[in-house]
């Protein structure tokens, strides 16, 4: 009787372990970066090879034109033919700037599948 419980015991646990391993590896595979290490792997890159290495962002946005936009640019002479998709991704804790210390915000801005701007901050 005593076996049958040290059994079901170890067995439990063993599934519990089991459920919890894959949410610890999840965490532990976000690799960090210094500044000129992300700089140097992702300014330019396409969004396909950036979700490859970072994976899915932490949040995204959308860039909205002004609605009086396109007639203050044709006042200029300069009429852009081609629409221009403009998206930010933000990734959480990627960057280190000092032994221990992380930005906790990463923005990257994707202009038509291309990463273009890279700005790492604390605050927002």
């Amino acid at each position: 009787m005593a076996l049958n419980k040290k059994f079901v015991l170890i067995l439990s646990l063993l599934t519990l372990i089991s459920f919890n391993a894959p949410i610890v590896n999840a965490a532990s595979s976000k690799a960090t970066f210094s500044e000129q290490e992300f700089l140097g792997s992702f300014s330019g890159k396409s969004r396909k090879v950036i979700l490859e290495k970072l994976g899915n962002p932490d949040k995204k946005e959308q860039s909205v034109k002004p609605t009086n936009a396109n007639s203050i640019i044709a006042g200029k002479g300069k009429e852009s033919s081609k629409p221009v998709n403009v998206e930010m991704w933000y990734y959480n804790n990627r960057v280190s700037y000092a032994p221990n210390k992380n930005y906790k915000f990463t923005e990257l801005t994707f202009v038509n599948d291309r990463c273009m701007n890279i700005a790492f901050f604390n605050n927002r």
